[in-house]
């Protein structure tokens, strides 16, 4: 049934935006902000304008066959390195900061996050470059999207993230239904079998590395097709105002003993889920569909209906206060 694909990608959804909630403040204490000033206006506009050029680049070098195999090496490293970085981090946070090796504790200390990092990253990298399975696809894109959406959150106040949020709505959108080569984007990734889209197929034992490229799919009606598909950065984007608003905006006052702050990130993440009903609902009709309007949209009307019923302010938190 189309409804368990839906569910499935749905929990990797909110899953994601939880593990981000959980790690945004321990990230933030540890000093992994992408940036120095929070409440700049710039460094969103490059964050823009990276997420503009790179589809751009990719499509480019995929018009030569013969570059199609390297690029895909390529990505595999940056990705690779991305995913150590980010379990390194998570791991730094949930485990004692190293280990005294007896009988010579006095001079050698392990770090057990180092290590264990390196394993998890070299082992979903070889998984990729073999045999890329739905779920191994998914681990490594669930892994990346928990860890991006606290970093990028606790790297940008409220004001920014709504210029980026409103700006890659509308890109996504262009990209979509104008231009259409975020289509043709996801074809390659699709060909490639990375971690930038999350598959939830129909049965588990589907064969994703075996699968037709994403073109062939769309050929086919929606009922009959064996998986669905959800680009990474739809996890993501809307995901950054969630751990903006819990981490940037006042504590107080608490309700029912949770923060004040929770609570809007808590209604920006239901915004969202909002939008991702409707989304489902469009993709059910089989056509290629622009995720950020209806997910960043959600999120944003969650936020500001919360940010109202909490704070009891017309500022939005935009100013940095209320």
């Amino acid at each position: 049934m189309r409804s368990v694909r839906w569910l499935g990608l749905f929990g990797l959804y909110i899953g994601a935006q939880l593990v981000a909630l959980a790690l945004a403040v321990p990230f933030r204490s540890a000093g992994l902000s992408s940036g120095a000033n929070p409440s700049s206006l710039t460094t969103p506009l490059v964050l823009i304008a990276a997420v503009i050029i790179a589809p751009i680049v990719i499509l480019l070098l995929a018009r030569r066959q013969g570059l199609l195999v390297g690029l895909r090496h390529l990505l595999l490293i940056a990705i690779a390195g991305a995913l150590y970085f980010t379990v390194l981090e998570s791991l730094l946070v949930a485990l004692p900061a190293s280990w005294l090796l007896a009988p010579m504790s006095a001079e050698i200390a392990l770090v057990p996050a180092i290590p264990l990092a390196a394993i998890v990253a070299a082992g979903l990298y070889l998984a990729l470059l073999m045999d890329p399975q739905w779920y191994i696809v998914d681990l490594a894109g669930f892994v990346a999207a928990g860890g991006l959406i606290a970093i990028l959150g606790i790297s940008f106040t409220i004001l920014p993230v709504f210029i980026l949020l409103i700006a890659l709505a509308v890109y996504d959108a262009i990209a979509v239904y104008r231009t259409k080569h975020m289509i043709r984007l996801a074809d390659i990734v699709t060909e490639m079998k990375l971690p930038i889209l999350m598959v939830m197929p129909e049965s588990a034992d589907y064969d994703y590395a075996a699968a037709p490229p994403l073109s062939e799919t769309r050929k086919v009606p929606m009922e009959e097709r064996a998986a669905t598909f959800m680009g990474l950065g739809d996890v993501v984007i809307p995901g950054i105002l969630v751990v903006s608003a819990f981490v940037w905006l006042p504590s107080s006052p608490k309700i029912f003993g949770l923060s004040a702050s929770l609570w809007v990130a808590l209604g920006a993440l239901v915004g969202s889920l909002v939008g991702y009903a409707v989304l489902m609902r469009r993709v059910s009709r089989g056509e290629a569909q622009a995720g950020l309007p209806f997910l960043n949209g959600g999120a944003l009307v969650g936020y500001v209906l919360t940010f109202f019923l909490i704070y009891h302010s017309a500022t939005l938190g935009l100013t940095g206060g209320l």
